[in-house]
């Protein structure tokens, strides 16, 4: 397979672009970002000159058109524009030679000749190709009705008159082009000329991580013992240096040092802006992430597995997601981008593909079945099984599995399931690059406005060896920085995720309570069902918590058998010595990707390699049926060990369980960090549900039930006033132990925070003493309405119906030199309607 581009240019015929060698890829993949970059996402603007200014080492083909004038000729304007090409793209241009199929492919054949000889451009037999092989037509024709907005049954012209347009054998190309031989032999001579390959890219990390001339490897040890002197002040353990040692030894064997400094160079600045951050995943597992401050996680205190992405055999980059600050996020993206260029900096694309209910109904309406007829049908897809269509079950839609129609459109909606459907951007993860990033592959603009992404996906990038660092947004972090600053500005504490006390018996008991609303992680219904059964009494109980409630527990039968084994101590049991080590902390039932592994590498012998692989399988084994093959290494491992076959088959039931849903330990500890934070809901409840509030939206819970539940825990709130209220909910004086909460303008739906700072600024010279005074300030009349009907107009003596007619008779108020005074006088009586 030979790579290149169809380009599009605005001002000439299409050419087909193919780079002999990477030099010429690079400046391909330059003219493609250019391109994207000069419009909106999705649109690529290309013209003459890009293509000469990067046409070096490419070969190029010129596509005719497909119809020929009333001569029996081409337009002059293409004329013009193969001489053109000719003259700048020189002996690497060639004419496409594609047999349509329709009445005048002789006559297009004989033009194309003359042109060939006239302008001494080659000739070279294509196809244009839209589907690989003549099946796919009906696919390709549904897919034009989907775009054009239009059904098959009035498509028309819209679509092509034939199915030839799909890969053709070098038989049937003979075939098709056999008085043209030059022709096809030019094929070959282009395929000989293009020898580049993706697999010559190389990565090269950027250069600005390091200080003072040192190398990569030498500035992340410095900074590693630097930090863990810091962490233990100045008296590290033995075990800690000899974790250093062996994990400084192997990043320098795999050439990550570069990685891990990017990492800790964008949590530095989030932290000297004190922007709370915390990092997690496979590659945080290390020591050297630890003493580095990317985890608070310490992998010694939780034996987390540093095998689970420290393997020698294993190909891919590591992985550390850095999750900040939601509302604050943007401002480390901004920083990664000022610090390396956007042409050096890209966020990595994600591909959305097709899903069934999509498939139908983009099928169902290009088969030209009515609106009504395409719900029933996307609504009752589940139904139509293979007895459906064989006659032995019904659909409550009453659709006839006899219909031929019914079941073309089914056939295709299966065959379009799985197709790209849209590119997006990633969630926060980043390429980054020491040269010109365009020239490994093309940026092109985000919707989201100051934001590049590159055109690759996460899988793409993985398999060509680039590194990707994640830059993620949590609110639940929004929300605990809010408050460890309420608690320093209300009550004198100065938190942080380091010295919140730890092990606090009555916060335990309010989560074995299952009073967590607002609590990460476990305050959804699934979870708050868990906690009084699970119980929690030390910090590792909230791991196991966060990791049980998940799809790949429940599905391998490992939650009742924890529960069980929890409640009942006698039923815990391991089936050896060896095992024990690893199940002990879970009472013998695997539940973390880490346990898994080592499972493997113990009772049946795995390296730690194949125990990566193996959790690698699982975590894909729907789509790509790997699995079986280390189902069958398992279980031969485990009984060479003389563990039984029955034990054997449990075991591996369990961990297939796991499928994409397993949870690592080492993000459920992190996950566990902040879960313990709870311990401000206990203590600070008026700082928990004031920094809750000002952090929405987020979580499973309206502001209203918030409300409710601190004034559960003692509480007082107080609604939002006009004279009182911020936009932000506010902390006030004290009212027995806690601050009172005030609500704020943000709590009222549809007003604007510009509209309302307005309102703030017009009362700091005095109070709001009249809801005109408001209006004459340029507070509109909308905004009146939407205060008085969430009742914001008590300090003035104003209830919600009154202050509703204050803003009603505005239309009707003072001018002159009675401007400014209410509409109705104090002394006036109201008249008495009979």
């Amino acid at each position: 397979m030979i790579i290149g581009c169809h380009l599009v240019l605005q001002d000439g015929p299409d050419l087909l672009a193919y780079p002999t060698d990477k030099e010429a890829y690079a400046r391909l993949s330059t003219m493609l970002s250019e391109g994207n970059l000069r419009t909106e996402k999705g649109q690529c603007l290309l013209y003459k000159k890009d293509v000469y200014k990067y046409c070096k080492g490419l070969k190029f083909i010129a596509i005719p058109p497909y119809t020929l004038d009333e001569h029996f000729d081409f337009d002059t304007s293409f004329k013009n524009a193969l001489r053109e090409y000719s003259q700048y793209l020189g002996s690497d241009l060639y004419l496409a030679m594609i047999r349509s199929y329709q009445a005048n492919d002789d006559k297009k054949f004989y033009r194309l000749t003359q042109l060939s000889k006239e302008y001494k451009v080659p000739l070279v037999a294509t196809n244009d190709v839209y589907y690989h092989n003549r099946e796919r037509r009906e696919l390709q024709d549904l897919l034009t009705c989907t775009r054009e907005k239009c059904t098959i049954h009035n498509a028309g012209y819209r679509l092509w008159q034939n199915a030839e347009r799909h890969l053709k054998t070098p038989k049937e190309m003979y075939r098709l082009f056999r008085h043209y031989p030059d022709a096809l032999a030019r094929i070959q001579e282009i395929t000989d000329a293009c020898q580049f390959s993706l697999s010559s890219l190389k990565y090269v990390y950027p250069e600005e991580i390091t200080t003072g001339g040192r190398s990569p490897q030498e500035e992340l040890e410095m900074l590693a013992w630097q930090g863990a002197r810091e962490k233990f002040n100045n008296d590290i353990p033995d075990k800690v240096k000899d974790s250093l040692d062996f994990e400084l030894e192997f990043m320098k064997r795999k050439n990550y040092a570069s990685y891990f400094l990017t990492v800790y160079d964008f949590v530095r600045f989030a932290r000297s802006k004190d922007i709370l951050c915390q990092g997690r995943g496979s590659a945080a597992n290390s020591v050297v992430c630890y003493c580095l401050g990317i985890t608070s996680v310490d992998p010694k205190e939780f034996d987390l597995l540093f095998a689970r992405f420290m393997s020698d055999a294993r190909d891919e980059p590591p992985d550390i997601d850095v999750d900040f600050e939601h509302e604050r996020r943007e401002e480390v993206i901004q920083y990664i981008y000022t610090k390396y260029g956007r042409n050096r900096a890209g966020i990595v694309a994600t591909v959305t593909e097709v899903h069934h209910k999509g498939a139908v109904r983009d099928v169902a309406k290009a088969m030209g079945l009515s609106a009504d007829a395409v719900d029933r049908l996307a609504k009752s897809m589940w139904e139509l099984t293979a007895e459906w269509r064989q006659g032995t079950a019904l659909s409550s839609e009453g659709f006839n599995p006899a219909d031929q129609h019914l079941q073309k459109i089914l056939a295709l909606t299966e065959q379009y399931v799985g197709f790209p459907r849209q590119l997006g951007q990633h969630t926060g993860g980043f390429v980054i690059t020491q040269g010109n990033l365009a020239e490994l592959c093309p940026i092109l603009n985000a919707r989201m406005e100051n934001r590049t992404c590159i055109e690759w996906n996460k899988d793409d990038i993985e398999a060509l060896g680039f590194l990707k660092v994640d830059v993620l947004a949590l609110g639940m972090l929004t929300c605990i920085r809010k408050a460890f600053d309420l608690a320093k500005d209300h009550h004198g504490e100065q938190f942080t995720l380091a010295n919140i006390p730890p092990d606090d018996k009555p916060v335990y008991e309010m989560i074995s309570n299952a009073d967590t609303i607002g609590v990460f992680q476990i305050e959804s219904r699934a979870q708050m069902s868990m906690l009084p059964r699970l119980r929690p009494e030390k910090f590792y109980d909230l791991v196991i918590e966060v990791a049980i409630v998940r799809p790949g527990p429940i599905q391998g039968n490992m939650v009742h058998p924890y529960l069980k084994r929890r409640q009942n101590p006698k039923l815990v049991e391991y089936p050896s010595e060896a095992l024990k080590g690893i199940l002990e902390r879970t009472l013998g039932v695997p539940l973390f990707q880490e346990q898994a592994m080592e499972i493997a590498i113990v009772a049946a012998g795995f390296t730690p390699a194949q125990a990566d692989g193996l959790r690698r399988s699982m975590a894909t084994f729907k789509a790509k049926g790997k699995v079986s093959d280390y189902e069958k290494m398992l279980i031969e491992g485990m009984l060479k060990k003389d563990y039984s076959e029955d034990f054997a088959r449990r075991i591996f039931r369990q961990l297939e369980g796991f499928g994409s849903y397993g949870f690592p330990e080492s993000h459920a500890v992190s996950f566990a960090l902040l879960v313990y934070v709870s311990y401000l809901k206990w203590y600070y409840p008026d700082v928990f549900a004031c920094a809750l509030l000002n952090s929405l939206p987020m979580g499973f819970y309206q502001p209203a039930q918030l409300v409710i539940d601190a004034q559960k825990h003692g509480v007082t709130v107080k609604p939002v006033d006009i004279n009182h209220s911020d936009w932000d909910h506010t902390l006030e004086e004290k009212q027995g132990k806690f601050c009172v909460l005030r609500l704020g303008f943000r709590l009222v739906k549809g007003l604007n925070p510009e509209e309302m700072q307005l309102l703030i600024n017009t009362r700091k010279p005095g109070a709001v003493t009249s809801i005109i005074s408001l209006k004459d300030a340029g507070i509109g009349v909308p905004a009146l309405e939407r205060l008085a009907d969430a009742d914001a107009f008590r300090s003035l003596g104003l209830d919600r119906r009154q202050a509703l007619w204050e803003v009603s008779s505005l239309s009707d108020s003072a001018t002159g030199m009675f401007k400014g005074q209410a509409s109705a006088a104090p002394h006036e009586h109201a008249v008495q309607l009979p």
